[in-house]
């Protein structure tokens, strides 16, 4: 396998482009990206992709709920 394919792959099971995270979270891009605005979620950006660390993304999901219930009682 070539260098190239390696280096695809691993940026594939590694990361998850904005579009990519925000469904995993079940959020909108918007408010994806106005969380990395704020430094509550990391992310690296090459060019015009934003990226997002899949590990960053499923430990988000795993406190998501629990901060839903701290700051929005009422929906639960």
């Amino acid at each position: 396998m070539r260098q190239q394919q390696i280096d695809f792959k691993w940026l594939e099971e590694n990361f998850l482009t904005a579009n990519e995270a925000a469904t995993y979270l079940g959020i909108s891009k918007q408010a994806l990206l106005s969380l990395a605005k704020r430094d509550v979620l990391p992310f690296t950006k090459k060019g015009n992709m934003v990226l997002f660390h899949r590990m960053d993304i499923e430990l988000r999901l795993e406190n998501q709920q629990s901060l839903r219930e701290k700051y929005r009682p009422f929906e639960t």
